[in-house]
C-alpha cells in the first residue's frame, strides 16, 4: 500500500465465468476505481485497489478481498461487476470505520450480506493472545 491509503480491495484477476473466457477481475477493477474515486469522500484516499492472479474462489467469480492493518479481512464472491461495485463501495466505507474490522452478515450491504466466502481475523489479534498465554 502507499503512504496514503490505510486500506486494500484486492480482486481476482483470473476468475471466469464457467464456459467462458472473459476474466471479469479486470473489469471490476476499473469500475471499482472509477467508482471509489468518484466517491468524493475519504474512502478514495483511504483505499488502493488491486487484482492479484488468484484468491482461490474459482466456482465463485469474482472474487474480492478486503483487508487492512490489524482488521478482520473479508472474501467475496459472485460479485458481478455491472451490478455489485455500489455495494463494495458502500462496504468500503463501513469498513473503513470498524475498529476491528468485524460485522455481522445484516450489516453488509446489498449482496454482500450472503455472498461472503470468508472472514479471517487479524493476525496480530491471534499473535497477541499467542504472546499472552506463552508468557
Amino acid at each position: 500500500m502507499n503512504r496514503t491509503t490505510t486500506h486494500r480491495i484486492t480482486v481476482c484477476t483470473s476468475c471466469r465465468h464457467k464456459g467462458k473466457t472473459c476474466q471479469p477481475g479486470y473489469e471490476l477493477i476499473d469500475r471499482l476505481r472509477q467508482a471509489i474515486a468518484a466517491a468524493g469522500d475519504s474512502v478514495s484516499e483511504d483505499f488502493e485497489i488491486a487484482g492479484t492472479a488468484c484468491m482461490a474462489g474459482c466456482d465463485h467469480p469474482c472474487t474480492v478481498a478486503y483487508h487492512a492493518t490489524r482488521k478482520a479481512s473479508y472474501l467475496f464472491g459472485d460479485i458481478d461487476p455491472d451490478e455489485d461495485v455500489e455495494a463494495l463501495v458502500a462496504f468500503a466505507r463501513q469498513y473503513a470505520v470498524l475498529h476491528d474490522g468485524w460485522c455481522s452478515s445484516v450489516d453488509r450491504p446489498g449482496k454482500l450480506r450472503k455472498s461472503t466466502l470468508a472472514r479471517i481475523p487479524a493476525t496480530i489479534i491471534a499473535l497477541e493472545e499467542t504472546a499472552d498465554r506463552v508468557s
